[in-house]
């Protein structure tokens, strides 16, 4: 799934010169736990501000809510996503930023996806990424098996097939955070050591 098939349309914006107390108001109205801070001008960055910006920033040191700005502890540039990338890549994105929201951008505000929405939303109990990832492996190899018996073990074809596959585990491996012991096509130029004999050639020929 993308992040555009799962992200809440509906979003709720505020001024960055709007105090703390006006975005507490519109997150209890909303049922909100955060605020994309509008653009200035069009080349101007999104912003963003949160319950735990408020919680922390403010809150916590005992400031007047009415007294200090949207501007002062909003986040900005704040991280976006486009709306194609895959769900999974905007979980891992959250993982590594620390972030637990973010606004869905591709030309304008089009929306917000948050860690709530990858769980309730989206299809990872019915099909987890890496089984996903698997199965396609196993028709990559069966597919650049069968285009390599057909166009010949050191032909073109057969290259861009491996390749395929190749790009496929190394996804998975990354995913996985595992490095492969050895790749479909290290197996099959194992079967097939005519195919490195031929790269060889190549590469001593181009060089």
């Amino acid at each position: 799934m993308k992040a555009a098939e799962i992200m809440n349309k509906e979003v709720a914006t505020i001024r960055g010169a709007a105090t703390v107390a006006q975005a507490v108001a519109v997150m209890k109205e909303k049922g909100l736990n955060a605020l994309i801070v509008n653009r200035t001008h069009d080349q101007d960055a999104y912003g963003i501000v949160t319950a735990t910006d408020i919680v922390r920033k403010v809150v916590a040191f005992g400031k007047d809510p009415q007294q200090v700005r949207v501007y002062e502890i909003m986040t900005k540039p704040c991280i976006v996503a486009n709306p194609d990338l895959g769900v999974e890549y905007v979980a891992r994105l959250f993982v590594n930023t620390g972030i637990c929201q973010a606004p869905i951008i591709q030309g304008g505000l089009l929306g917000i996806i948050s860690i709530a929405d990858i769980l309730t939303k989206s299809d990872f109990l019915e099909k987890p990424q890496a089984l996903m990832l698997a199965q396609k492996i196993r028709e990559g190899t069966e597919n650049a098996r069968a285009i390599c018996q057909q166009k010949g073990s050191t032909s073109k074809e057969c290259s861009a097939a491996w390749d395929v596959v190749e790009e496929l585990q190394a996804e998975a491996a990354h995913q996985l955070a595992q490095k492969l012991p050895k790749t479909a096509f290290e197996e099959y130029t194992e079967e097939h050591p005519e195919v490195l004999s031929a790269q060889q050639y190549d590469n001593w020929c181009s060089g």
